[in-house]
C-alpha cells in the first residue's frame, strides 16, 4: 500500500515539474528570455516563486539548446530576526554560483515611512536599485525574477481598479536607464502548481512577514475574486490571460497607442460593431498534453 501511495505521488509530482519545466519553456521561446551566452542573475527572496524559478532553471539549463550561466542573488535587508544562514546553506548544497548582498534598507524604510503605514513601495524601490547595480558588478547579462501568472493578473487588475491603466508586469522588460533586460520565466505557471512544486521539493522558506508590514490588502482582495472565479468558472483565468497575449488597440480607446483620428478603410478586424463576441473555451493546463516541446528546451 505504501508502495502504490508513493508511486502515484512520484507520478504526479514528475507530471507537475513536467508541465511546469513546459510552461517556462514556452515563455522563454515566445519572450527570447534566454540567449547563448547569457548571465543570468536569478533573484533569490527565500520564498516558494523564486525557489522553483531557480530550480527549474537549472533543471533546463541542462538540456537547454544555449549555454547560460546562472548565478543566485539574495539580498538581505537586514530585518531583525532575518534567517541569514539559510540561503547560503541551501544554496552551497546544491552547488550553484551565488552573492549574498547586504544592505540595511530596513532602518531606511523604518526612517522614512510612519508607523501602520505600508513599506512596501519605498522597499520595492531600493531594492531594485541594489539589485540593478549588483548585476552590473556580477556583468549579468539578465536579471531574473520569479513572478508568476496569478501575479500578473493581480497586478492587472489592480491597476484598472485603483491606477486606471491597462498595465500589468510584462515577462521581459528594459530598465529604465537601458541597461538592464528583466525576464519572468515563470509567467505562464499557475501559483498553485508552484506551491505544490515547492512542497514536494520542501525549499527551506523563509517568511515575508519579517519587517512586520501587512501584505497589501488590495491585492489580496484582487487575489481572492481571482480564486473565487477560478472555483467558480473554470477556465475564466486561462481566458483572462489569453487576453493578456492577444490585444486589439483599435478595439480599445487609447488614441497615441491607435490612430483613431486618421481611419483608412484598410483597417484589421475592422467594423466588428455589431459581431457577437468570440467566445472560446480554454482548458485548464491540467489537462494539455505534458510530452507537448518547445522551441527552448525538449523535454522528453
Amino acid at each position: 500500500m505504501a508502495t502504490s501511495l508513493e508511486a502515484k505521488q512520484k507520478y504526479n509530482f514528475n507530471k507537475l515539474q513536467k508541465r511546469i519545466r513546459r510552461q517556462v519553456g514556452q515563455a522563454i521561446a515566445d519572450f527570447n528570455m534566454i540567449e547563448d551566452g547569457d548571465r543570468i542573475m536569478v533573484c533569490l527572496s527565500g520564498g516558494k516563486d523564486s525557489y522553483t524559478m531557480l530550480d527549474i532553471l537549472m533543471s533546463l539549463q541542462k538540456s537547454a539548446p544555449v549555454s547560460f550561466e546562472l548565478i543566485a542573488v539574495n539580498l538581505d535587508q537586514k530585518q531583525p530576526g532575518f534567517p541569514d544562514h539559510i540561503l547560503p546553506e541551501y544554496l552551497a548544497s546544491i552547488g550553484v554560483e551565488h552573492k549574498i548582498v547586504t544592505e540595511d534598507t530596513y532602518s531606511i524604510v523604518k526612517e522614512k515611512i510612519p508607523e501602520g503605514k505600508t513599506t512596501c513601495s519605498l522597499c520595492s524601490r531600493l531594492r531594485r536599485g541594489i539589485l540593478y547595480r549588483t548585476a552590473k558588478e556580477l556583468n549579468a547579462t539578465k536579471i531574473a525574477l520569479g513572478h508568476h501568472r496569478d501575479d500578473i493578473l493581480e497586478t492587472l487588475f489592480l491597476n484598472m481598479f485603483h491606477g486606471g491603466k491597462l498595465k500589468s508586469m510584462p515577462p521581459k522588460l528594459q530598465s529604465d536607464n537601458n541597461e538592464h533586460i528583466v525576464i519572468r520565466p515563470l509567467a505562464y505557471a499557475k501559483e498553485k502548481d508552484i506551491i505544490k512544486y515547492s512542497d514536494a521539493k520542501e525549499f527551506p522558506i523563509i517568511p515575508c512577514n519579517l519587517c512586520g508590514s501587512q501584505e497589501n490588502l488590495q491585492r489580496k482582495h484582487i487575489k481572492q475574486m481571482l480564486n473565487d472565479w477560478d472555483k467558480q468558472y473554470p477556465g475564466r483565468i486561462e481566458s483572462m490571460f489569453n487576453a493578456v497575449k492577444n490585444v486589439v488597440p483599435s478595439h480599445l480607446a487609447d488614441n497615441q497607442l491607435f490612430d483613431f483620428a486618421n481611419l483608412s478603410q484598410d483597417v484589421t478586424d475592422g467594423d466588428t460593431a455589431f459581431d457577437a463576441p468570440e467566445i472560446e473555451q480554454f482548458s485548464s493546463p491540467d489537462t494539455e498534453d505534458e510530452n507537448q516541446t518547445v522551441q527552448f528546451v525538449e523535454l522528453n
